[in-house]
């Protein structure tokens, strides 16, 4: 059977071109990084120079690049460690006096909303947590409001990892510019979570006007297990890992050598041939929204147009989404009901319920992100095969089911 996979969302296949760049670390320069001899010397040049390569593609300083072990450690150390730097000699406006204060959208991955909300309970912080309209989008102006003398922190993803909304990132970034510029003060510190948007966006800090950003390497066809997080020379936060003083003491632990050379050689090419790539997608894209849109009942999740070109959610009223992701995998087709990192949950999304939808809808959501290898077969058969398995789970579905035929000891 064909292998249609549509959740590059979740993670994508290694490009030949990153394992290739990665080969060399693996058995033949192997050494640690922080070792003096040949070995370990050529694996300090090879960091550097990756170092170097991602700092570039941002337009940020070399030393403001921490490799870590992905997009969950770059979020955690961004809205954990500046709250908790800032709790004994907070930097307040006007010597205002309380928790550091955070301030956050609803539609946040899980990386970020679920260490601010222990971080809340725990009488660390203050919360506030942004809402969006009906497209998952959160507007500049309210986060704009929500800051506070006490606020040390503003968090907003680039691109929604399941409904595939774009923030308004450059436009948010301004109004804290324009606040820090009216107190005569560095904070708040603003971090975005760009791993969903670096393969089809420009992710230039300085046009951002972000303090803090987080890269993964899975989402962008490179090594699985490594990420970067982009700290502004002057951005304090309290690191995780202690003992060894890799990464300027922000981040110990003996570097992951090959992942970081395909993280930078990962970059590199969704950097290079993102525009092209983009106009292609948008146009599968769109051509599979419509599709599915045609089958009765369903709502297309997420802003219309501003989305990523990879990006199709969709709700489909009156069927369990986890049912529907079984009924396409008997048919090669690999897709998601949201978040891969909320998969053990059955818990409804809470991206689409932030958006106002019912439970019913957010239960019935079906999220499909295309890739390099996808083509306009590949959507096709999906708009072919989707109206039969709808039309199956809405059968099986209690609403339509008579009761009467079940008798009321039944299991």
């Amino acid at each position: 059977m064909k292998i249609i996979y549509l959740d590059h969302a979740a993670t994508t296949p290694l490009d030949p071109a990153v394992l290739e760049a990665m080969q060399p670390y693996f058995s033949d320069i192997f050494g640690n990084p922080s070792s003096f001899h040949t070995l370990g010397m050529q694996a300090k040049d090879a960091v550097t120079a990756a170092r170097q390569r991602i700092a570039k593609l941002l337009n940020a300083h070399e030393d403001e690049i921490i490799f870590t072990s992905g997009g969950t450690e770059s979020d955690n150390l961004a809205v954990i460690g500046v709250p908790r730097y800032f709790a004994k000699c907070p930097p307040f406006v006007d010597g205002s006096v309380g928790l550091p204060h955070v301030v956050t959208s609803a539609v946040e991955h899980h990386a970020v909303l679920e260490p601010l909300v222990a971080l809340q309970r725990k009488k660390e912080i203050e919360l506030t947590i942004v809402p969006v309209d009906q497209f998952g989008m959160v507007d500049a102006k309210a986060v704009r409001e929500a800051i506070k003398p006490t606020t040390v922190l503003l968090s907003v993803m680039m691109a929604n990892n399941e409904i595939g909304t774009i923030q308004p990132i450059a436009e948010i970034g301004r109004e804290i510019l324009k606040y820090r510029k009216e107190q005569g003060t560095a904070f708040p510190y603003f971090h975005t979570d760009a791993c969903q948007a670096t393969g089809f966006m420009d992710i230039d800090v300085e046009k951002l006007h972000v303090d803090l950003l987080t890269l993964n390497g899975s989402k962008i066809y490179g090594p699985k297990g490594v990420g970067a997080l982009y700290v502004r020379r002057g951005v304090k936060f309290q690191p995780f890992f202690i003992g060894g003083g890799q990464e300027r003491n922000l981040r110990s632990g003996t570097e992951n050598v090959p992942g970081i050379i395909g993280l930078a050689k990962a970059f590199e090419l969704a950097q290079t041939d993102r525009e092209r790539e983009s106009a292609r997608l948008t146009k599968l894209r769109d051509r599979l929204a419509e599709g599915l849109l045609k089958i009765p009942k369903t709502i297309l999740n997420g802003h219309p147009t501003e989305r990523l070109p990879n990006s199709v959610n969709i709700s489909f009223i009156d069927i369990e989404g986890e049912a529907a992701v079984l009924y396409l995998d008997a048919k090669g087709i690999m897709a998601s009901t949201g978040s891969a990192c909320a998969s053990t949950s059955l818990d409804p999304s809470h991206v689409i319920l932030a958006t106002g939808l019912s439970y019913e809808a957010a239960h019935g959501s079906l999220r499909f992100t295309l890739g390099h290898a996808t083509t306009e077969e590949d959507i096709d058969y999906v708009i072919r095969e989707m109206p039969a398995i709808v039309e199956r789970l809405r059968l099986m579905s209690p609403v339509n089911l008579d009761m009467k035929y079940f008798d009321k000891n039944t299991t």
